[in-house]
């Protein structure tokens, strides 16, 4: 069996795990990698870039090298290689924790208890949710949901299709290293800037596939596109900008706007200007959009290493 085939089965299996299974309740593989990332940092912090990218490069690459030493010892096993497979995407991809979630908050609204969904958004993104109407969290859900459908499933899927066990967790760590320091704070704004660029490099395949299939998957297409083409590179984030403005076409909504994040307004731009303003009930629209990108992606990433194989033998033959 080769690579392509054990990624693909594997990758399903691990997507069938996070859909039956969801995360581990206690001793998450992505929890202790923050843990000690949270060290690293302890023992390297200076306020300077360099320093910064020693501890992206100690933390990135000690993932990578464990994962690497893995899949080397059981790679005389298909069926070793394969579980391991399995093992490492139920680690790193996050659908359902996604949709349960988002979930949580559209029936919190549904029942008018704006005050609980207000509680459970910080489970969600980094929003200031103190000052959201109903409709204001209903859009930061739907905007937080097609932005994780890239970083919490989509984007480890491309790189474990083009690197195996070793893609899937490096691209994991690269994005939790991210969250945990590259956002624009004092403390983080140089020691954080090479995790932020890396991420912003790592996520680029993965955002873009997320607003095809997104395109393809949502209701309306030529809206999808549309919105992706006009809107996109307004956005701030190279990265969540294709995956909201696609998912803003393919919805029918309107995203984007006034924001707060840690006190910080932000006047981001409108995507999908044309669409109407998101309702409570696009928030189940959008976690069954993320959970169609979802296993698209994993079709679309398993055919292409198949085709990947199937050229490398006829130039090989």
């Amino acid at each position: 069996m080769g690579a392509d085939r054990v990624f693909a089965y594997g990758a399903a299996a691990g997507l069938l795990g996070d859909l039956l299974l969801g995360d581990p309740r206690r001793g998450h593989p992505v929890a202790a990698f923050g843990r000690a990332a949270g060290a690293v940092e302890r023992v390297l912090w200076r306020d300077h870039r360099g320093w910064g990218a020693v501890h992206t490069a100690v933390c990135v690459g000690g993932a990578v090298s464990s994962a690497a030493l893995a899949a080397s010892a059981v790679r005389r096993s298909r069926t070793a290689s394969v579980a391991l497979t399995a093992a490492a995407t139920w680690a790193v991809v996050g659908g359902t924790s996604l949709a349960r979630e988002a979930r949580a908050i559209g029936r919190a609204l549904e029942a008018g208890d704006v005050a609980g969904a207000r509680a459970r958004l910080p489970h969600l993104c980094g929003r200031d949710p103190q000052a959201l109407d109903a409709d204001a969290i209903a859009r930061a859900v739907v905007e937080s949901v097609a932005e994780n459908t890239s970083d919490a499933v989509v984007g480890a899927l491309v790189w474990g299709a083009a690197a195996g066990v070793p893609g899937l967790l490096g691209f994991r760590a690269v994005n939790t290293l991210d969250a945990m320091v590259g956002h624009r704070s004092p403390r983080y704004r140089r020691y954080g800037w090479a995790s932020a660029r890396l991420d912003d490099l790592a996520g680029w395949p993965g955002a873009r596939l997320t607003a095809a299939l997104a395109a393809v998957a949502g209701g309306d297409p030529r809206g999808a596109v549309r919105a992706w083409r006009a809107d996109a590179a307004r956005h701030p984030s190279p990265n969540a900008g294709p995956v909201e403005a696609s998912f803003a076409g393919a919805l029918g909504v309107r995203l984007g706007g006034t924001l707060s994040y840690g006190g910080r307004v932000e006047h981001r731009p409108v995507l999908n200007a044309g669409g109407r303003a998101v309702r409570t009930g696009d928030i189940e629209r959008a976690v069954r959009l993320s959970r169609r990108v979802s296993w698209l992606a994993l079709g679309t990433c398993a055919a292409a290493g198949l085709l990947r194989n199937l050229r490398t033998k006829g130039r090989t033959s």
